[in-house]
């Protein structure tokens, strides 16, 4: 897995926290040309403008997310079949922590080989204190 973690920076908006198990993630996926292109997208004309087109039935946009000022996080191994007890493992620890949902979840799909018992997802909450 790559580098997509930090230590967060000491007072980093943890007020009462203390555990130093903060961390600040970069979070993303790049696309570059040659995959826009193999999905059969237009890659645009080199100037950086969003691609646009199809072919084959395929859709898709891509966008950039807004970061997100506080969010509980959990890394989830194996199929997507499988993802609901880690899902509800973040939510006991939200609840366990003082913590509520603040917005709807992510999943950042870092490493899906043919394998899927080989996964890797991340799963980001946003939350605020309760």
């Amino acid at each position: 897995m790559g580098n997509y973690y930090e230590a967060a920076p000491e007072g980093a908006g943890l007020e009462g926290e203390g555990t130093g198990d903060a961390v600040v993630v970069h979070a993303g996926m790049v696309v570059t040309r040659e995959e826009l292109a193999k999905a059969g997208r237009n890659t645009g004309d080199g100037g950086g403008s969003a691609p646009s087109g199809a072919s084959a039935g395929q859709s898709f946009d891509v966008v950039t997310l807004p970061g997100l000022d506080l969010a509980a996080t959990v890394v989830h191994r194996g199929p997507m079949s499988r993802i609901l007890p880690t899902a509800q493992h973040l939510a006991h620890w939200m609840d366990a922590n003082g913590y509520r949902s603040a917005g709807y979840a992510r999943e950042l799909y870092l490493e899906c080989p043919d394998d899927q018992e080989k996964w890797v997802t991340e799963i980001q909450e946003p939350v605020v204190r309760a």
